[in-house]
């Protein structure tokens, strides 16, 4: 038995296999697992748990298959999916994670986040993610029609791919200090996120002790999923059948 990590699928009407392949994935792969955890951005847009979009009913329904053979799946909000709420955690039957947040994996202290709060170099999304989190915006944004937030979501997204194609390349990953800090006081040698699409895993020291950092993947290419078996780590690619429409999505999701 394993612990299944992944995020960053962005899943969207526009890359119709990347929802197919997870549907499989939820059905074979996580079916077998301990526990699944989804470390944000599962939605490449949420603007409410009121919009019954139809596409996204299959998604609910393995989810919910997962979850009835006894395989708790969590989900924590990404950049992109911050507005996923509990009408969200009903019709799919995930458990909803604050970000971030620490587990017991097996004995050892994990701190689990999405990532995109240790992008400090990227000043202009802090300040964004500072107002867009607060109780009282979320509040009035959710108050306007569905067709309205819809529009505000079309150019918030085409507003963040012109901001990552014009920032450097460090400003958008994360800043080891702020990783550091994290880490430290969460008093943790292990953690788990995604969002900067870097999957690697990085080893270092940490106050005197060693330390890993590692990074999921996105799943626009091709899958990716980091399991935990028998005190092991493994992070994977997990291949998906290539097609034009595919690559020409992902060259148009660069990540963000």
């Amino acid at each position: 038995m394993s612990t299944l990590f992944i995020s960053d699928l962005h899943l969207d009407a526009l890359e119709p296999a990347v929802g197919a392949q997870f549907i499989d994935f939820l059905q074979t792969r996580a079916a077998g697992a301990d526990a699944l955890y989804i470390l944000g951005d599962l939605f490449e847009s949420w603007i409410g748990d009121d919009d019954e979009d139809p596409q996204w009913q299959q998604v609910f329904d393995a989810l919910r298959t997962l979850a009835a053979r006894g395989v708790p799946c969590y989900v924590m909000h990404g950049n992109r999916d911050f507005l996923l709420q509990q009408g969200f955690a009903q019709r799919s039957g995930a458990r909803l994670l604050v970000d971030p947040v620490v587990i017991d994996l097996h004995g050892e202290r994990a701190l689990l986040t999405h990532g995109d709060a240790l992008c400090t170099a990227d000043r202009p999304y802090q300040l964004l993610r500072a107002v867009v989190r607060r109780p009282a915006w979320q509040r009035q944004f959710l108050r306007l029609p569905l067709w309205v937030r819809q529009r505000l979501a079309q150019r918030a997204r085409a507003g963040s791919r012109r901001h990552t194609h014009m920032s450097a390349g460090e400003i958008m990953d994360v800043d080891p200090r702020a990783v550091q800090a994290a880490m430290r006081a969460c008093n943790v040698h292990l953690l788990i996120h995604g969002h900067t699409h870097r999957p690697a895993v990085h080893e270092f020291e940490l106050d005197g002790a060693p330390a890993r950092r590692i990074v999921l993947g996105a799943w626009h290419e091709h899958g990716s999923c980091l399991s935990f078996e028998r005190g092991q780590f493994r992070l994977e690619e997990l291949p998906r059948p290539a097609s034009a429409p595919a690559a020409a999505a992902a060259a148009a999701h660069p990540p963000v």
